[in-house]
């Protein structure tokens, strides 16, 4: 029992060192996390919409 309270408190000492970011720091990154989630799946979109199309015409010109 001894062991978990020492590491609670170690842990606990160790966040105090943490430097944490301002909350506008937190912001600007958030941003800039979703900007790039978008962009992304916009370009999986493209890419997605392109094999389907492509699979699409591969499997009309064997059906026919």
């Amino acid at each position: 029992m001894q062991a978990i309270k020492n590491y609670i408190q170690n842990a606990i000492q160790e966040l105090n060192h943490v430097t944490w970011p301002t909350k506008a720091q937190t912001i600007r990154i958030s941003i800039i996390v979703i900007g790039f989630i978008v962009v992304f799946a916009i370009i999986l979109g493209f890419v997605d919409f392109g094999f389907t199309q492509f699979f699409k015409s591969i499997l009309s010109i064997a059906s026919n």
